[in-house]
């Protein structure tokens, strides 16, 4: 693959807390190698506005290899940028050309708020989580991995959905600013699996109500949340959902 350099324009959210306004600043940025990922990139402007005794920008970043979900940033109007089933982390500059204008901005949703530049506040996910309670199962020593039997469709299912990052990008993609895609691949990686099944019902009522809660916004089938999942989470997942909540609203003991 050929190696090149490129000069970039980069128009990028500042924004001081969730209490101020916030506004857009223009950096130029040179001699950036087409292999530095978008997060290097970053690091090298950073060092560029320390130099000049300026405010570096902050942004979230952990293990830079697509697993912790952190490195949440709306790039030209796409959660994670251009690339399909992509972090942030593991997007490459090679992505762009010499000469282009990137706009980055932090993921706008309510139940998101600004905490500085293109940080935000995704503690809300973490509340939907805990909401679910635990799984009362032994922890003690370690057990056989067959010793329960799965169906193998069910068990796929199950891992497909435990893939969720949780880095909030499905929320950022929806014009609603749902969570349904997050909740819903939660819910089914434990409601697939027999472990998950003495809590089922009360996990999944408590975790709707949380979501509710936090202010998400309702789910319309628009499908935008699959198509920017890093992880392609699958939407048939939010329909397991909605027969699981059903079902346990129906079912649960008054």
């Amino acid at each position: 693959m050929e190696h090149y350099n490129m000069n970039l324009t980069l128009k990028v959210w500042r924004q001081k807390s969730s209490n101020e306004q916030g506004y857009f600043e223009t950096y130029q940025v040179r001699d950036i190698s087409s292999e530095m990922s978008f997060l290097e990139m970053f690091d090298v402007l950073n060092e560029q506005l320390i130099k000049e005794n300026k405010e570096p920008i902050a942004f979230d970043h952990d293990c830079r290899e697509g697993i912790c979900g952190m490195c949440s940033m709306y790039i030209n109007g796409k959660p994670h940028g251009p690339w399909h089933a992509n972090t942030t982390c593991q997007l490459h500059m090679r992505a762009f050309k010499d000469g282009d204008t990137i706009v980055v901005e932090p993921w706008r949703a309510k139940a998101f708020p600004v905490i500085k530049d293109l940080v935000v506040d995704r503690t809300a996910f973490d509340r939907i989580i805990q909401a679910g309670g635990y799984i009362s199962v032994n922890t003690g020593n370690a057990v056989d991995g067959n010793a329960i039997p799965i169906e193998k469709d069910k068990a796929d299912a199950a891992f497909a959905a435990a893939m969720c990052i949780g880095c909030g990008a499905c929320v950022a993609a929806c014009k609603n600013s749902s969570a349904m895609l997050f909740l819903s691949a939660k819910v089914s990686h434990l409601s697939l699996l027999p472990q998950g099944d003495p809590e089922r019902k009360s996990r999944v009522v408590n975790m709707v109500a949380q979501m509710d809660k936090e202010g998400f916004g309702a789910c319309t089938n628009t499908g935008a949340c699959e198509a920017t999942c890093p992880k392609e989470i699958s939407i048939s997942n939010i329909a397991r959902l909605n027969r699981e909540y059903l079902t346990s609203s129906l079912t649960a003991e008054k």
